[in-house]
C-alpha cells in the first residue's frame, strides 16, 4: 500500500543484459478450465464454470470452455513446444472435477492418468511439472451443497488434495494449493462476475475464510503424503494498492482495499491471524464468527515459497463525489462490488499505456510489491507465477503473429524482477502467463494473453514473436540488451 509517484509507463531498457541467478527457474502456465476441453470426457463432470459459463450472458459471445484449446487430447503437442521455448518449467491445474466428479469419494483413474502422461512427458523432455491443485473449477455438485460459503467445502478439498499427492507425488515435486483466491471470494461471491456467479457480500468473505482454511488443511495432507523434498507453496494474486494522493482520506481508502485483496490472505496465512482493521471495516455486514477456534492456526502452515500473480497496479481514493468507473475495478457488468465494506473506496485508471484488458502497463508496481513483501516475510521465497499481457494479436498473410507489445511489457517487468533480486529479494523463478491463447474466463476468446497464438476454429498453434524471444531467455538465463532484442 503506497502513495502514487511518477513513474514510466514500462521503464527505460537496461543497455547491457542482465543474468540472473543460477538455478533460476523459467516458465509457463496455464490452467485446467481455460485450455483442455473435454469437458465431458472420461467421467469429467461439470464444474462451477462449466455452469456459468453456459448461462446465457455470462460470458462474452457466449464462449464456453467445453473445447478450449483441447489440450487434453493435443497435449503431446503443446509440451513439445514447451520444450522448443527451452522452459524448465510447466504450471498446469488439474481439473478437480475430472479426478473427483462429486468433489467426493475415490478418484477416476482415467482423469489421473491424463495427468500421469503429461507429467511423464514433461519430465521426459527435461520441463519440470508444477501442479496447482485449484484454478476455480470447483465442482458443481460442492457448489449444490453450499460451495466456499460453506465450511464442508475446505474439508472435501483437503481429501481431494490427498488424492492427487497419492497419484501424482512421485512425479510432481512442486504443488499450489489455491490459485487467486481472492477472485474465487471475491469476483465469484461479491460481484458475480466469475463463477459461481453469486453477490452476497458476506459469502464472499465466509468464501475467503474457507478457502484460507482449505489451503492449510490441504498443506497438512500434502505434507502428509508427499516426499519430504517436495515444495509445497500458495498462489496470491498480491494487489500493489497505491494512494491516488498523501491526503489521510485517500491513504485510509487504500488501507481499506489492501486489508480486503491482501491481507485477508496474507495474514492468517503468514501471520496466524486476521486483520483488526479488516475485522472492524467489515464488522457490520459479518461479526466472522464463520472463524472457529484453532482455525488461524490450522491456515498458518509453514510454505516453501510464496506465488505471487502481478499484471498492473491498483489506483484508489476516497469518495469525491465524481462518478466511479466500473471498468476495471470488479464491477463488471453485474453491478455489485467485489469490496465488501470498502462501498466509498473509488478505484482509478492509472495513468501510461493499457494492455487489451484496459490495464495499466506498470513494472514499477512488480519492483515495489516484491520489496514489500521481502519485508513483511523476509526468509521466504518468492516465484511469479504469474505475469504476462493480453495483446490483440492475430496471424499475417504469412501465417506469423508479431507481438512487440508482449516483448516490452515482459521485458519491462522482468527488468523489475531483476532490480528486485539485485536489492535482495529472494526471487527463484517466473512463470509466463501464458502458454497458449485460451478461454479467458468472462472474456471468452475475446482476450489473448499466449506466447502461442491458436486459431480457434482449427486449433492450430503458431509460436508469436514473444515466443521466440522467451525462448532466448530461458535458454540464457540473460535478460537481452534493449539493442540485442
Amino acid at each position: 500500500m503506497t502513495t502514487a509517484s511518477p513513474h514510466l509507463a514500462a521503464g527505460p531498457r537496461p543497455a547491457v543484459a542482465r543474468s540472473f541467478p543460477p538455478g533460476f527457474l523459467w516458465g509457463t502456465a496455464t490452467a485446467a478450465y481455460q485450455v483442455e476441453g473435454a469437458a465431458a470426457e472420461d467421467g469429467r463432470t461439470p464444474s462451477i464454470w462449466d455452469t456459468f459459463a453456459r448461462t446465457p450472458g455470462k460470458v462474452r459471445n457466449g464462449d464456453t470452455g467445453d473445447i478450449a484449446t483441447d489440450h487434453y487430447h493435443r497435449w503431446r503437442e503443446d509440451v513439445a513446444l514447451m520444450a522448443e521455448l527451452g522452459v524448465g518449467a510447466y504450471r498446469f491445474s488439474l481439473s478437480w472435477p475430472r479426478i473427483q466428479p462429486t468433489g467426493r469419494g475415490p478418484a477416476v483413474q482415467k482423469g489421473l492418468d491424463f495427468y500421469r502422461r503429461l507429467a511423464d512427458e514433461l519430465l521426459e523432455k527435461g520441463i519440470q511439472p508444477v501442479v496447482t491443485l485449484y484454478h476455480w473449477d470447483l465442482p458443481q455438485e460442492l457448489e449444490d451443497a453450499g460451495g466456499w460459503p460453506e465450511r464442508a467445502t475446505a474439508g472435501r478439498f483437503a481429501e481431494y488434495a490427498a488424492l492427487a499427492a497419492d497419484a501424482l507425488g512421485d512425479r510432481v515435486r512442486t504443488w499450489i494449493t489455491l490459485n487467486e483466491p481472492w477472485c474465487s471470494a471475491f469476483l465469484g461471491h461479491a460481484s458475480g462476475v466469475h463463477a459461481p456467479g453469486r453477490t452476497e457480500p458476506v459469502a464472499a468473505l465466509r468464501a475467503a475464510h474457507h478457502l484460507n482454511l482449505a489451503h492449510g488443511t490441504a498443506v497438512q495432507a500434502l505434507r502428509a503424503a508427499l516426499p519430504s523434498a517436495a515444495d509445497v507453496a500458495i498462489t496470491l494474486n498480491v494487489h500493489h494498492v497505491r494512494a491516488r494522493t498523501e491526503s489521510p482520506q485517500d491513504t485510509d481508502a487504500a488501507r481499506r482495499i489492501d486489508a480486503l485483496a491482501n491481507r485477508v490472505f496474507t495474514a492468517p496465512l503468514l501471520h496466524g491471524a486476521y486483520p483488526d482493521d479488516l475485522l472492524a471495516d467489515t464488522a457490520r455486514l459479518t461479526d466472522w464468527s464463520f472463524v472457529r477456534d484453532g482455525d488461524t492456526a490450522a491456515i498458518h502452515q509453514p510454505l516453501d515459497f510464496l506465488g505471487v500473480n502481478y499484471y498492473t497496479p491498483t489506483l484508489v481514493s476516497a469518495a469525491d463525489g465524481t462518478e466511479p468507473d466500473h471498468s476495471f475495478d470488479g464491477h463488471g457488468e453485474s453491478g455489485h462490488s467485489p469490496w465488501p465494506g470498502a462501498d466509498e473506496v473509488v478505484f482509478h485508471r492509472p495513468p501510461g499505456r493499457t494492455t487489451a484488458m484496459g490495464w495499466a502497463v506498470d513494472p514499477s508496481g512488480l519492483y515495489d510489491l516484491l520489496l514489500r513483501l521481502k519485508g513483511d516475510v523476509p526468509d521466504l521465497p518468492l516465484m511469479i507465477t504469474e505475469n504476462g499481457i493480453a495483446c490483440d494479436d492475430y496471424a499475417d498473410p504469412s501465417g506469423a503473429v508479431h507481438d512487440p507489445d508482449r516483448i516490452a511489457y515482459l521485458h519491462g517487468h522482468l527488468t523489475a524482477v531483476h532490480r528486485a533480486i539485485e536489492a535482495g529479494v529472494d526471487v527463484r523463478g517466473y512463470f509466463l502467463w501464458s502458454l497458449l491463447d485460451n478461454f479467458e474466463w468472462g472474456h471468452g476468446y475475446s482476450k489473448r494473453f499466449g506466447a502461442v497464438y491458436v486459431d480457434y476454429p482449427t486449433g492450430r498453434r503458431i509460436p508469436k514473436a514473444s515466443a521466440r524471444w522467451y525462448a532466448k531467455l530461458s535458454r540464457t538465463n540473460a535478460l537481452p540488451a534493449a539493442d540485442a532484442e
